[in-house]
């Protein structure tokens, strides 16, 4: 079984291509590459995570690279700044079906914990991934944030995760996220800008580093 990991460079994600890992999967990670709302601590992040989960686990873990933040631009110029995470959720889904297909991965893996953040309720967690054909895994939904971090140094990746240049992770977050985003209210925002284009342009430019 070969699955495909989004890797952020947070503490949840590099926990959950773990667990995986553990039952037996074949991992390959992908990083959205969220600049300019991030910085280049956060692509240097990810493959040091990378590493870190290499070593913990003893697989090759090749990992992409996709650019996602043209893709922010445009859903914060056209869309409702409220909606900005949940749109972000679902590019990096499509992106990663898009990536996982072309590696011949069958399902995807993702760091979220139910109700940890905004976008991580159930109703948004339901519109992000609705339209998506291939399953998405979240090992993590039930731990909360100490269970999470407690297995994060465990594994090696804790330090590199807390690893901060004194900057927002992401400036693209508004001041207000919905968190009960529904899917008819999904697909109308959707419905402003080509959602299935950018995916795909992302998972086209996507490379092994």
């Amino acid at each position: 079984m070969k699955l495909l990991a989004l890797l952020s460079g947070g503490i949840d994600s590099p926990v959950a291509a773990c667990l995986m890992a553990q039952r037996g999967a074949e991992m390959v990670l992908l990083h959205m590459d969220n600049r300019p709302f991030s910085s280049d601590l956060g692509v240097r992040k990810a493959a040091l995570l990378a590493e870190a989960l290499r070593r913990a686990t003893g697989q090759e873990m090749p990992l992409y690279m996709a650019p996602h933040g043209e893709n922010q631009a445009v859903n914060k110029e056209r869309c409702q700044s409220s909606y900005q995470c949940v749109l972000c959720k679902r590019l990096m889904l499509r992106t990663a079906q898009a990536v996982a297909r072309n590696v011949g991965a069958s399902g995807i893996v993702m760091g979220d914990s139910l109700g940890q953040v905004a976008s991580q309720t159930l109703n948004n967690i339901r519109a992000e991934q609705h339209g998506l054909e291939l399953p998405v895994l979240r090992p993590l939904i039930g731990l909360d944030k100490l269970e999470i971090e407690r297995l994060a140094k465990e594994i090696g990746t804790y330090e590199i995760s807390i690893m901060s240049d004194g900057g927002k992770d992401c400036t693209a977050v508004p001041s207000r996220v919905i968190t009960n985003a529904s899917v008819k209210d999904i697909l109308d925002e959707e419905a402003k800008v080509d959602l299935g284009s950018m995916a795909a342009r992302s998972a086209e430019k996507a490379k092994r580093v």
